[in-house]
């Protein structure tokens, strides 16, 4: 967290020069618009000062976008950032005026012939295959003093992001910004994460494909469900096409959280491949199988059974007719 002491008063009002609106307004990230104006408000209100934490809950971004959002305004020459110590600096708020785009386009042109951009700009416009504006060519440069990117960190990010088929720049400046955050400052540090993250969206595609899907499909609830299982649960492919089978056999159709729930009881069942559920389920069918019903038996079953000698039965059976002829007669 950092600290920033305000050192201009103002009245209660918020007064947006329109020199600013002109100039800025068009063309800048609105995250750093709104950054400029909270607080500008918060000076004009007699507030001693704020912790970029605050502002970044407040207007719900990242404290690094604070913090890249002063600097840009200070590189602008919009505002006055003196650090005092470690931990707080103090900003002041210049007057703007009409020449001041005038101003900065020559400070372009300082900054482009000061370190021979020419050609760098030259070759991002080849990967891109288009101009680059003044927004752009500024952005580029002030990402070496802002984020600590070399120009060839630049090139190899704006490569990467165009091989992705995303050449708009509001794309390519997320990506820089998600770099800085995770402190990516050299080529090879980018080239280990950018392999890393090709693997996963390898998985990611094999996953979707096998669910009849798209890359377009996927958001990043999908994707954070998709590093649960192949990252922090280190499940095997196979494992999750069982899921997604599994899904797919009791509702009819794919739905991540249920696939969720399904690789969630295998991880807490201790099955963490394809064998284990396949011996999970052998064990199963092995029970089912040996448990039979125990035979019931019926009333006649409680009497001692017999055994007769029929030979023996049928003469006894005539001898006796034979003596009920003799009384009759």
């Amino acid at each position: 967290m950092s600290l920033y002491k305000l050192n201009t008063p103002f009245n209660n009002y918020t007064l947006l020069d329109n020199n600013f609106i002109d100039k800025f307004l068009p063309k800048t990230r609105g995250e750093y618009i709104k950054i400029y104006i909270l607080i500008l408000k918060y000076a004009s209100c007699g507030e001693m000062g704020f912790d970029s934490s605050f502002i970044a809950k407040t207007l719900n971004l990242l404290e690094s976008d604070v913090k890249n959002a002063l600097n840009y305004w200070s590189d602008m020459g919009v505002i006055k950032l003196t650090t005092l110590d470690d931990k707080i600096s103090s900003i002041e708020f210049l007057e703007l005026c009409e020449s001041s785009s005038t101003t900065s386009s020559l400070n372009l042109i300082n900054e482009i012939n000061n370190n021979n951009l020419v050609e760098f700009f030259k070759e991002i416009e080849i990967i891109i295959g288009r101009p680059l504006s003044q927004k752009e060519m500024e952005s580029y440069i002030n990402w070496t003093k802002n984020f600590e990117f070399s120009y060839e960190l630049i090139l190899y990010l704006i490569s990467y992001c165009v091989n992705k088929n995303k050449k708009d720049f509001r794309y390519i400046e997320k990506v820089a910004i998600a770099w800085a955050d995770l402190n990516i400052k050299t080529l090879d540090e980018a080239m280990v994460y950018t392999e890393k993250r090709e693997k996963q969206f390898i998985n990611y595609r094999k996953i979707l494909n096998y669910l009849g899907m798209s890359d377009n499909d996927i958001g990043k609830p999908q994707e954070e469900l998709f590093n649960k299982w192949l990252i922090t649960y280190n499940m095997p492919i196979e494992l999750i096409y069982k899921a997604c089978d599994i899904c797919f056999s009791k509702i009819s159709k794919t739905d991540f959280n249920y696939i969720d729930g399904i690789l969630n009881n295998f991880k807490n069942s201790n099955i963490l491949t394809l064998q284990d559920f396949e011996k999970s389920e052998n064990n199963k069918n092995s029970f089912i199988k040996g448990f039979s019903k125990p035979k019931t038996k019926n009333s006649f079953s409680n009497f001692p059974q017999r055994i007769y000698d029929y030979d023996k039965l049928e003469k006894l059976l005539i001898k006796n007719n034979d003596k009920e002829t003799d009384s009759n007669d």
